[in-house]
């Protein structure tokens, strides 16, 4: 699968964006820990110091695992600030690296497959170029070692100016979300890991889409792609994704009709846990896509990706972003694209047999 040619960039948006701050932590080990004792308590520290507003972090391959850690400044034309945030995040980071330094190094040809895929995804010929060496494979940076980097917002993915500020929004409550969930909950465990983000899945599924039919198309189409894009590789195989099926069926089909039951009933607030406050605050970011498309301010690319357009069908919208928005929390969770696949097959398969199964005998 190649990347599309880039549309020229959009006008009246900068390609990047002085009110955030990013910085690129290389970390070749599990980051759970880097996030939870370093990113979770700097995120913390700098908000309660009024420093920043906004902040969220993303998992990323290019040039090597890394945690992209992002900081939106409360006030961008305080100089003093801005080095402020930049000192604190250092002497945190490079704490942390000297306190737990990873010590596994990822070698370029282990990786090969997996960045010469994701490389087309994402990049065009002209793009790869600034990252390739001369042997044309992609640089490696140094394990343990961070950098600054521009904040370049994907206007296209979320739908322009007004789009990409919903997301950062989002981003910052899937992040708190995530990091507190890491701490509380045994995420290292794959069932637990997979229960949890499957139920996330399942929660802001039911709060974007209007009932089962429609779901299961979309988890049908979301476990496709990520089968279409990595056929070439061995990253995503069906091939054993039924073995464990009929063990788990019984109890996916239940849990996703408690939680999309309290949803589209209005209740998705009582439901335990962090999937209440998950529930509450998937709605109001569909109101508030909604909102925007009604006002003809989301601008997206054409399906053909050969102009862009205003979407103000607050459906197609909706649509639109549920996919990157379920994957960015799954990315933050830590989920492999193998699982992407395997959590849309598992629950569009459970959703899809429940709803085509007959009414139990004496069922009212």
């Amino acid at each position: 699968m190649t990347a599309y040619p880039a549309l020229p960039p959009a006008e009246g948006l900068p390609a990047t964006d002085d009110r955030w701050l990013a910085v690129y932590v290389f970390y070749t080990g599990n980051p759970r820990p880097l996030l939870t004792t370093c990113v979770k308590p700097l995120f913390a520290e700098l908000r309660t110091a009024g420093l920043v507003e906004e902040y969220f972090f993303l998992n990323y391959w290019l040039e090597g695992p890394h945690v992209r850690v992002r900081f939106r400044l409360a006030d961008q034309d305080d100089q003093a600030a801005r080095e402020e945030v930049i000192s604190r995040a250092e002497e945190a980071i490079a704490a942390f690296l000297r306190r737990r330094p990873s010590l596994y190094e990822v070698k370029s040809d282990f990786y090969v497959g997996l960045y010469n895929t994701l490389f087309d995804l994402e990049f065009t010929p002209e793009q790869r170029a600034q990252y390739l060496g001369e042997d044309g494979r992609m640089r490696l940076r140094k394990n343990n070692s961070f950098h600054w980097a521009p904040y370049e917002p994907e206007y296209d993915k979320y739908g322009g100016g007004v789009g990409v500020r919903a997301a950062e929004w989002h981003f910052t409550h899937s992040t708190d979300l995530v990091l507190e969930s890491m701490s509380v909950m045994n995420l290292h465990m794959r069932s637990v890991l997979l229960g949890y983000a499957g139920q996330l899945m399942m929660v802001m599924c039911s709060v974007f889409l209007e009932d089962d039919a429609e779901t299961v198309q979309f988890l049908e189409r979301y476990r496709d792609f990520w089968h279409s894009s990595f056929e070439s590789t061995d990253l995503v195989s069906g091939s054993d994704f039924d073995r464990g099926y009929p063990a788990m069926a019984a109890a996916v089909a239940q849990r996703y009709a408690v939680i999309s039951s309290a949803v589209r009933s209005g209740e998705g607030e009582g439901l335990p846990g962090s999937l209440g406050a998950w529930a509450r605050h998937c709605a109001e970011l569909r109101d508030r896509i909604v909102g925007h498309a009604r006002a003809g301010e989301l601008v997206f690319p054409s399906w053909d990706r050969t102009r862009r357009v205003t979407v103000t069908d607050p459906a197609e919208a909706l649509e639109r972003l549920l996919p990157p928005y379920l994957h960015m929390t799954n990315n933050r969770l830590h989920i492999t694209l193998t699982d992407e696949a395997y959590l849309g097959h598992v629950l569009s398969r459970a959703i899809a047999e429940t709803a085509t199964a007959p009414a139990a005998e004496g069922a009212v």
